[in-house]
């Protein structure tokens, strides 16, 4: 077999080398390339995109697009497993299928899989490299694609095995799943579109995937491990695995708080974990978008830590009245996959300008303008890119104990319902709004966009066990601790009448933190209603913003009739755990119901 360099030189961890030489035998590729995570080694392999075709370089320096196949477009969680031991652990959120049964059927898929093709493997840490929480996984795959991204998402190469060492470290096993025989030429986006494996065994602590060469499908590092497998470990270790932005908020005095707060996919997390604050004097930084690993400390106090080194984001919808943050981000060194291409080599969505250029390529390829009568991104369209070129990026980014949090947000989509901002009563009050999560779909993920779906914690794709066990270990984890964050629920999308947005949103976000920050502090004027916490009719600052006292009444209105309805919905949601949903749940809903016949 021809490797870039031999094993033993590259490691002396005798499980890796193992494990690699096994993957030689099952998958029987052309050759092996170790990855070593140095800028000639990504040049070249987006260099060999570009040979492909697969890459096109654009006129931002070091950026590329692409476009994926059209049924390779967002996670596919119809085709997503959680292999426990017992089907009742991986719980009725989850798809099960007998872990024997699914290596065999992973092992007849694998084998021969990567003929015609170059194995890479790629060690990552994640995490900073010498934090106490991060966690070293390997993927190997055969997409030069997921090299590329893998580098800007993870902590990879040579660094990820020093840390490594002689320690244990999660397999995480890739194949798009289209061999090549000798004579056949190959295609830009080579995946199945007739099957698609994204496996999990929470008990091995490993990762298969088949099939798909696309965003959390593809790059293991991220959901795969950073949530599935995590939040298991998670729950054996004592810790949370969550999906969650974190951001540092300072205020004009100079002192700083960290928040984390989770959305459902395109909700508008990376909006928030990038704000740009309106508010003179506010500063926002952040430390990541999307996922958070939590454990508390020796003082009590629950620190966090961003796992990942770089965004995969939406990109539609961003501009830089959205987000002027991440297009600063982006001008330089990002891949963009499924965006449109413009005749300077630029790229383009919808939302990006008001007004989109006269002539475009579009996401799969094809000559686009404006009366195509389609979009020319794909909604689930993304940049890929380093954190370290956030303008915001926080100083404690890569601090290897994490930082302090003081408060946890909860949030979705919703119309109408859910006022804009309310605090929980206790943790367990607030566990149980995570629990209570819903939102409107978004096109992260296959489905009929548009509806309501319950989505608890914004971790219904990505809990690698029994749901009803995970609420358990959330309020199992803040039994006792003196000193727990506290919990808010956040609704920027209700609308009028007239069917638009009461609330402005964005930057202008910063006035509902401001009002966490001050609960934090114990200084905000606040208001009791039967749901939780709100703040008083005059207690966000509103200077210079165009919202009416009429408007901010409608966004903190409680309709109680809308909410007993709620109570039933989430009561009829919740008997989908039977045994496992925790007394602490039936509590909440009870008092909740109890508090709306008042």
């Amino acid at each position: 077999m021809n490797y870039n360099v031999p094993l033993l030189e590259w490691t002396t961890n005798e499980h890796l080398i193992g494990w690699v030489e096994e993957a030689v035998e099952l998958c029987l590729p052309d050759a092996v390339h170790l990855c070593d995570g140095s800028q000639n080694e990504y040049d070249a392999v987006c260099q060999l995109l570009v040979a492909k075709g697969t890459f096109v370089p654009l006129k931002r320096p070091g950026s590329y697009w692409c476009h994926s196949a059209p049924s390779d477009v967002a996670r596919v969680e119809e085709a997503t497993y959680i292999c426990s031991l017992r089907e009742e652990d991986a719980g009725p959120t989850n798809h099960w299928r007998d872990p024997r049964e699914m290596h065999a059927l992973l092992e007849n898929r694998f084998r021969g899989t990567m003929r015609g093709r170059t194995m890479y493997v790629i060690p990552f840490c994640m995490g900073p490299l010498s934090s106490p929480l991060n966690q070293i996984g390997v993927q190997i795959t055969d997409s030069p694609y997921v090299v590329c991204n893998m580098r800007l998402m993870t902590r990879m190469g040579l660094k990820a095995l020093g840390a490594l060492g002689k320690h244990s470290f999660i397999p995480c096993m890739h194949s798009v799943g289209v061999p090549l025989a000798p004579g056949d030429s190959d295609v830009t986006w080579p995946c199945r579109s007739d099957e698609k494996y994204i496996v999990h065994f929470p008990e091995e602590r490993s990762i298969w995937s088949y099939g798909s060469g696309y965003g959390g499908n593809a790059l293991l590092g991220k959901k795969s491990l950073a949530l599935r497998i995590a939040s298991a470990m998670g729950r054996d270790e004592g810790w949370l695995a969550e999906h969650m932005l974190i951001l540092g908020i300072t205020n004009p005095e100079g002192k700083k708080k960290y928040f984390a707060a989770s959305f459902p996919s395109a909700c508008g997390k990376t909006n928030l974990a990038m704000l740009s604050s309106t508010l003179p004097g506010w500063k926002i930084e952040c430390v990541g978008d999307d996922i958070a690993w939590m454990r508390f400390g020796g003082d009590g106090k629950l620190y966090a830590i961003n796992p990942e080194a770089g965004f995969f984001g939406v990109a539609p919808g961003t501009s830089l009245q959205s987000n002027p943050n991440a297009m600063r981000t982006i001008e330089t060194n990002t891949i963009f996959t499924n965006v449109a291409l413009t005749e300077e080599r630029d790229v383009w969505w919808e939302g990006m300008t008001p007004t989109a250029p006269a002539h475009l390529t579009d996401w799969q390829g094809d000559p686009w303008t404006p009366d195509s009568g389609r979009t020319a991104a794909h909604p689930n369209g993304r940049f890929t890119v380093s954190i370290s070129q956030c303008p915001i990026v926080d100083p404690a980014y890569d601090d290897p104990k994490g930082v302090p949090i003081s408060a946890i947000i909860f949030g979705g989509r919703r119309a109408s319902v859910v006022p804009l901002v309310f605090e929980a009563l206790s943790w367990q009050h607030g566990t149980f709004l995570g629990a209570a999560v819903s939102s409107e779909m978004t096109a992260a993920a296959k489905g009929e966009v548009g509806k309501l779906r319950h989505d608890p914690f914004a971790m219904l794709p990505f809990c690698g066990y029994n749901m009803g066990d995970y609420f358990a270990h959330w309020l199992e984890m803040g039994e006792g601790k003196p000193d727990l964050p506290k919990i808010f629920h956040v609704n920027w999308f209700i609308k009028g009448s007239d069917g638009k947005y009461l609330w402005p949103g964005f930057g202008e976000n910063i006035r509902v933190l401001k009002w966490m920050f001050e609960c934090c502090d114990g200084t905000a004027k606040t208001q009791s209603s039967p749901i939780g916490i709100l703040p008083a009719e005059d207690a966000l600052d509103l200077t210079g913003l165009k919202v009416t006292p009429e408007q901010m009444r409608a966004l903190l209105h409680v309709d109680t009739t809308a909410w007993k309805q709620e109570v039933q919905g989430l009561r009829e949601y919740f008997s989908l755990f039977g045994d496992h949903l925790p007394e602490g749940i039936k509590e909440e809903l009870s008092q909740l119901e109890s508090r709306l016949n008042r």
